[in-house]
């Protein structure tokens, strides 16, 4: 008997109808007072609706596992991308019923709405599908998966608890990276917004003679070839490959700053892992640095099948820091890890004119031996302060700050590029298609 309560009553609900029910039996006995011509019309009526309650629960009960249900992800979560997430649920019962289904999702996500009605035919099966997106990387702990089920009579619910507990990574956004792999030797690219730049120069490495064409550098032209043709012939040459492409990421209090639900430092992250992918499929070598207080996690730079993975597993744990990053130990670890001339992308923010200058010292000396590419962010609530109009003096005010903060991250880039530093100072939504450019027109110019 205490096994029966603990399995069955405790996953025993009353339903709406039921109450319902009860009271209109009520109504009838208060009734029966004043007309007495409803005789014995209250208890047949009380009697039914135990009855009815009774085989209520023999024909939810009967069948010890009337309905499945499952949830179906993949392996791990995308940071800052939509992750579909599935729930199978099969009616093992004779008849159909109505279900409402809870999902309990990890409560990162603070959401109380998942929840699913349904109505289920006799053996049939229905998908229930929906989306997550997180907005930090972790473990994210998945609960049960809850099914209260209802007969036609309608007047319980019972109550089936599917172990759906399931503790899943959330890794740097790898979702797109696919279409990234696809598209960047080819020339949709700007479909996603990152172009195609015709190369200025050239490798001295020999690919083939082909046809000229409008844009060809003129100082490529094969005149034996032309003479044999009888029309205009210009030698191709190869990329440079195997380049060292190191992604260096602050990991210090200015990246802390949100962005519709995500941290700079997120955007960095999943930068890099785009750009490491891509700098791959172009055949040169990926690497990493961290960089706060200390010198964080270093990975040599590779192009083995593993590299990205590697990557990944280092980024998913890393975390901003509270204090400046100390760029005396980035010159330290750089001029050690990295032995030839390779490209360097500094993901950071400078909010201020004056904070660029601290570091500048140290970026003019990395770039003597690297080319140093230095990524920072608009802030676009400023950018969207200084475009609306003004509807007092406070109002002017703030929009004259706004405005001289955005002309001093221009002043910023200008600064930079004066010491031959290269500079892109990006919205964070577009940061990674912004990197991606780059990198692709650096290759075309032949630069690394």
């Amino acid at each position: 008997m205490k096994k029966f309560f603990q399995q069955y009553y405790n996953n025993l609900f009353l339903s709406d109808r039921l109450f319902a029910a009860l009271g209109l039996c009520i109504v009838l006995f208060l009734l029966k007072f004043f007309f007495a011509w409803l005789g014995d019309i209250p208890e047949i009526a009380t009697g039914a609706v135990f009855v009815l309650f009774f085989i209520d629960i023999f024909i939810l009960y009967r069948n010890t596992q009337g309905i499945d249900a499952k949830r179906i992800t993949s392996k791990r979560l995308s940071n800052g991308d939509e992750n579909p997430i599935q729930i199978e649920i099969k009616n093992r019962y004779g008849f159909g019923v109505n279900a409402r289904v809870i999902d309990e999702v990890p409560f990162q996500f603070q959401l109380r709405d998942k929840d699913f009605k349904l109505h289920l035919k006799s053996a049939e099966v229905k998908s229930i599908h929906y989306n997550l997106r997180p907005t930090k990387r972790g473990e994210y702990d998945f609960g049960f998966i809850r099914a209260y089920i209802s007969s036609p009579l309608g007047l319980i619910n019972r109550r089936y608890n599917f172990d759906g507990a399931r503790i899943l990574p959330v890794f740097p956004s790898f979702i797109n990276l696919g279409q990234y792999e696809l598209m960047a030797a080819s020339r949709y690219l700007t479909e996603f917004g990152i172009k195609k730049i015709r190369k200025v120069g050239q490798s001295s490495e020999f690919d083939q003679i082909k046809n000229y064409v409008g844009g060809d550098d003129i100082r490529t032209i094969n005149w034996k070839a032309t003479a044999r043709k009888g029309g205009l012939m210009v030698n191709t040459y190869t990329d440079e490959k195997s380049q060292n492409i190191y992604c260096v990421i602050d990991k210090s209090r200015v990246m802390r700053m949100p962005f519709e639900g995500l941290s700079l430092l997120d955007y960095a992250i999943n930068a890099t892992v785009a750009l490491s992918k891509v700098a791959m499929l172009k055949e040169d070598k990926a690497g990493l640095i961290t960089i706060s207080e200390n010198i964080g996690a270093v990975v040599p730079a590779d192009r083995k099948a593993s590299q990205l993975g590697s990557i990944m597993n280092v980024l998913y744990k890393e975390k901003t820091r509270y204090l400046e990053s100390n760029l005396e130990a980035l010159y330290s670890a750089v001029r050690s890890v990295v032995k030839q001339r390779g490209l360097l992308v500094f993901f950071t923010n400078f909010e201020s004119l004056s904070a660029l200058q601290r570091q500048l010292p140290y970026l003019k000396r990395i770039a003597k031996y690297h080319l140093l590419v230095v990524v920072f962010f608009e802030n676009t609530e400023l950018k969207e302060l200084s475009t609306a109009p003004a509807k007092d003096v406070e109002g002017i005010y703030h929009k004259t700050i706004a405005e001289k903060f955005i002309y001093e991250k221009k002043l910023m880039v200008k600064e930079l590029n004066k010491h031959g530093i290269l500079a892109i100072l990006t919205p964070p939504q577009k940061l990674t298609v912004n990197v991606i450019n780059q990198y692709l027109a650096l290759k075309a110019q032949q630069r690394i």
